[in-house]
């Protein structure tokens, strides 16, 4: 069976360095047999993908490519706490914020970029709960922010 690694380069994909942190907390924390990150934004190469409001400057598929993004680096950020994602037993939660116009109502749909990924990546235990959540405004301007709670094997 293929590590979640090689299904990522299967992809086309890698794990990348951990998005430093745009305030006063860390990427993430273990907690017993759990790791819970902090909200990832679409960081790629030190820079936001895409910024503004989705059904706005950003486009329902630009901000389906910055879900995957925030997963990309929620991955990193667990992969850094247990040392290889072959120690994630299942994906329990994801909870994707998107910063949409008023009249957007396509969250889901944003929010199956992370979650469709980690399906991908991870398999059946990719299979979580989560939820979508519309706001005003995320942090820089970024369209998109996603968290993870994964279950770890000790």
């Amino acid at each position: 069976m293929p590590t979640p690694e090689e299904r990522l380069a299967e992809l086309g994909l890698a794990v990348p360095e951990v998005a430093a942190p745009v305030a006063a907390y860390v990427p993430a924390v273990r907690s017993g047999s759990h790791v819970f990150t902090s909200g990832q934004l679409p960081m790629r190469g030190g820079e936001l993908m895409a910024v503004g409001k989705v059904g706005g400057e950003v486009t329902a598929e630009e901000a389906y490519a910055c879900a995957q993004q925030c997963v990309l680096n929620a991955i990193a950020a667990v992969r850094a706490e247990v040392g290889e994602l072959a120690r994630v037993r299942r994906v329990v939660k994801v909870v994707a914020f998107i910063a949409s116009t008023p009249d957007f109502t396509g969250q889901p749909g944003v929010a199956n970029g992370a979650s469709e990924l980690l399906g991908k990546v991870f398999g059946e235990a990719g299979v979580h709960a989560r939820s979508a959540v519309g706001v005003p405004v995320l942090p820089l301007d970024a369209p998109v922010e996603v968290e993870l709670i994964v279950e770890i094997d000790d």
